[in-house]
């Protein structure tokens, strides 16, 4: 074998090996990439390279199913980024180490040149996830139970969206609000309202921008679109939280209160914005107090 053979022997090697590890390591957090679309992506330009703007969806199931319980989580990232590891992998992994099953959804960020309509782009993959789950878990090896979603931030909105929009089908396949419906909601410091004065403008740019319909702002305000048969949602805050100003939640509260829909608002005094499942500035954690008010539904 020539010297050039054998540099390239090896490299084969090597990559042969850090398949194996890695697949190792998936396997070691209980976590399976998913195919979400099986025929094509919808509301996408003909010709259009999405590069790594594609929705992927990741299950962790639990050793043990304990609960009957599932989640969908969505990460924030101001829809300009999805931030998967604090904000998706490790809640998922955390949930089914106490026997939660749970996915991560990697939706698609609003993009214009990529899309007929920017604006649905994401709804439709948090919708299409939502139903796939409910469609495929008996051969996931979940038992039917209740179906929830879960987001932080700018994934918080479009969890929102989930829970406030399931009567408009954004896919056209003729889904029925009862499949579209989340059983219940988490809302993590989330992006609530378009309205100027307490949104996130970087996340209302992206989704509905830069040029802003009254009629939009209005569509995406979620506080708006609450009824008596949006799910019963559980919303955590920070008081300092400067991106995210803590009446996002407030008024998505009073809005579930008014329609006498079961809610509750968690509230640290500090910690900020984006801080995922670890509060450092407080010892309380919303995610157990979550699964309490969760199991006592």
């Amino acid at each position: 074998m020539s010297w050039v053979d054998n540099t390239n022997y090896l490299h084969m090697k090597s990559t042969s090996l850090f398949l194996v590890l890695m697949m190792t390591f998936a396997a070691a957090l209980g976590q399976e990439k998913l195919e979400l679309y099986t025929d094509g992506l919808p509301n996408a330009k003909e010709g259009v390279d999405f590069g790594g703007n594609i929705p992927e969806l990741y299950f962790y199931k639990p050793t043990e199913e304990k609960r009957k319980i599932t989640f969908l989580i969505i990460p924030g990232g101001g829809y300009s980024h999805v931030a998967m590891k604090h904000e998706g992998h490790d809640v998922a992994k955390a949930l089914s180490d106490l026997g939660y099953p749970a996915f991560v959804l990697r939706y698609r960020l609003p993009r214009a040149d990529q899309m007929p309509d920017k604006r649905i782009g994401a709804i439709q993959d948090a919708q299409q996830a939502l139903s796939y789950i409910r469609i495929h878990s008996t051969s996931f090896g979940i038992e039917q139970g209740k179906v929830g979603v879960l987001g932080f931030s700018a994934g918080g909105h479009l969890a929102s969206t989930l829970s406030t929009h399931f009567e408009t089908d954004y896919l056209d396949k003729g889904m029925s609000s009862a499949t579209l419906r989340p059983d219940f909601s988490v809302l993590l410091y989330p992006v609530i309202s378009m309205d100027d004065d307490i949104t996130h403008k970087g996340s209302k740019t992206n989704l509905i921008g830069p040029d802003f319909l009254g009629s939009d702002v209005a569509r995406f305000s979620n506080e708006l679109n609450v009824t008596k048969n949006t799910p019963p949602t559980y919303l955590m805050h920070a008081i300092d939280d400067k991106a995210v100003p803590i009446e996002n939640a407030e008024r998505y509260l009073e809005a579930l209160q008014k329609n006498g829909v079961e809610s509750k608002l968690f509230i640290y005094d500090t910690g900020g914005h984006g801080f995922g499942m670890v509060n450092k500035t407080d010892t309380r954690s919303w995610l157990d107090d979550m699964i309490n008010w969760l199991e006592e539904l």
